[in-house]
C-alpha cells in the first residue's frame, strides 16, 4: 500500500472540513511557525505516540513536517503499524508560501 500524498491546498481543505493534522518537525520548528491546530509529535517520538496518529471514524490524520520528508517517514512507519494517514507535500515551507496563516509558539492555535 502506498502513502497518499496531497498538497496544502488539498490540506486546507480538509481542515475546514474536520479533518486533522499532526506535525513531526522538532520543537523549535514547530514553536517558529506551524499550520492552525496542527499537534506536534516529534519524528523521533512518533513510536511511542502511535496511537496520537489514530482518528476517529470518518476524520483523517494528515502528516505535516517542513518539506515532506520527515512526514513521509512518520506516514510510512504508521502504516506499518495499521494507521493509514495523508502526507502533506512540500510541508510547511509550502504551507507558507502559498501565503496562509501560520500560529507561533507552542500550542496548535
Amino acid at each position: 500500500m502506498t502513502i497518499r500524498e496531497v498538497s496544502v491546498d488539498d490540506l486546507a481543505a480538509a481542515l475546514e472540513a474536520g479533518h486533522r493534522v499532526v506535525d513531526v518537525r522538532e520543537v523549535d520548528e514547530y514553536v517558529s511557525g506551524h499550520v492552525p491546530g496542527a499537534t506536534l509529535v516529534v519524528l523521533g517520538t512518533v513510536p511511542d505516540h502511535v496511537d496520537e496518529f489514530r482518528s476517529p471514524e470518518g476524520v483523517t490524520t494528515y502528516v505535516i513536517c517542513k518539506a515532506g520528508g520527515r512526514s513521509m517517514n512518520a506516514a510510512q512507519y504508521l502504516l506499518g503499524h495499521g494507521i493509514e494517514t495523508v502526507n502533506v507535500a512540500g510541508g510547511t515551507m509550502a504551507w507558507i508560501q502559498s501565503g496562509r496563516p501560520v500560529v507561533t509558539g507552542d500550542q496548535p492555535s
